[in-house]
């Protein structure tokens, strides 16, 4: 098709999930390609092979060096905004999009109205993506959960058929490079030092996640309990009208979700507001009803009624959610000893979560530090 990326010199660094999407997309919408990449495994040389006969220039074993006709650079999920590569694009005034923008401006080269619903945060992305993809599929609507989760959204927006909603995950080092992205509903669930390997600075990485709330459109949601959290809608620049809704574990106050009894409740989207509030789904609903959960659900719940779900279909969707893999996910009872699995917590503030859920613990830790410190959480 012809269209305003047609022989547009573009680089895609990263030939991951995202990148390989990302330049299938950009050679169908007759972009001129360069894909590079520091790997050389096997699935990277087939990919490279693939993309090579429909027409791009591959090149690995390198991901640091702009190729000098470069018009735009695209990064897969997972580039530090600290890379060389970025570093000489800023300088030389290359416009940079991650996968988050591109697949924005797909949307609109197809003139596809799907609404996106974004969620981004420290942890606990993936469950409420997928509580919330649950949700919109019990209501009936044509959904999908994509991004950081391990779908590319790039991907979901060349699916020829349309979308009625999309659950976007969004990882911290896309938000830097999203110009346009205009969700319906956004919310960061949490802020806590990670990545900072990626970013050079807590600071930094507070403030890339904070971009997740720019241009929304309908509510902006935020976590009672997270200060960071409140102050980031405070700032952001949202579309005229769009709401402040917060989430809570404590009976919620006006224009909050949360928790009265063994209810989760809505505070936020009903015209009585002020006086009611109304039921959402039992806490007993979730197949893991431990307190991170029920804190995912709500922000869920709160995405799902700035979209316009029913009371009854969030309760259907909660019901039908299925937990991820590795997620506090029980493997087995030995002689009255339970082992779990929650090898997903790969940061303290994940970590310290997962263990206030259980009474008494025997903890086998291991993995990379990301620039963390653990002397709060071991104590």
């Amino acid at each position: 098709m012809s269209t305003e990326l047609a022989r547009l010199h573009v680089c895609v660094v990263g030939l991951g999930i995202a990148g390989f999407a990302a330049a299938d997309a950009l050679i169908h919408n007759d972009a001129v390609v360069t894909v590079l990449d520091i790997s050389e495994s096997d699935s990277t040389r087939e990919r490279a092979t693939i993309l090579d006969i429909l027409g791009a220039t591959v090149i690995l074993g390198d991901d640091s060096t702009l190729p000098p006709d470069a018009e735009l650079l695209v990064l897969s999920p997972g580039v530090s905004p600290l890379a060389p590569i970025v570093m000489a694009a800023q300088k030389a005034g290359i416009p940079i999009w991650g996968e988050l923008e591109l697949a924005w401006q797909l949307r609109k080269l197809r003139s596809d109205d799907a609404p996106w619903l974004t969620i981004t945060g420290t942890n606990g992305k993936t469950t409420t993506t997928l509580m919330l993809a649950s949700i919109l599929e019990a209501s009936g609507r044509r959904a999908i959960a994509a991004g950081n989760i391990g779908q590319s959204l790039v991907e979901v927006m060349m699916h020829p058929s349309p979308w009625d909603a999309i659950a976007v995950e969004v990882g911290a080092p896309q938000l830097p490079f999203i110009h346009e992205v205009s969700a319906q509903a956004a919310v960061c669930l949490n802020l806590a030092p990670d990545h900072i390997d990626l970013f050079g600075s807590f600071e930094a990485y507070r403030d890339a996640k904070a971009r997740i709330y720019e241009r929304t459109q309908v509510a902006a949601i935020f976590n009672q309990a997270d200060a960071q959290t409140i102050h980031m809608v405070e700032q952001a620049e949202v579309i005229e009208g769009c709401r402040a809704i917060g989430f809570t574990l404590g009976i919620p106050d006006v224009s909050m979700v949360g928790v009265v009894d063994e209810f989760m409740v809505d505070r936020a989207f009903l015209d009585s507001r002020r006086d009611n509030a109304l039921e959402m789904a039992l806490i007993t609903d979730l197949e893991i009803p431990a307190r991170h959960n029920v804190e995912n659900a709500l922000a869920a719940i709160a995405l799902a009624r700035a979209h316009g779900v029913e009371a009854k279909h969030i309760r259907d969707g909660l019901r039908a959610w299925k937990p991820a893999a590795h997620r506090i996910a029980t493997v087995a009872t030995i002689r009255g000893v339970t082992y779990i699995d929650d090898s997903k917590a790969t940061n303290t503030h994940a970590a310290a979560t997962s263990l206030k859920a259980y009474d008494s613990i025997v903890w086998i830790a291991g993995g990379m530090a990301k620039g963390q410190e653990f002397d709060d959480l071991v104590s």
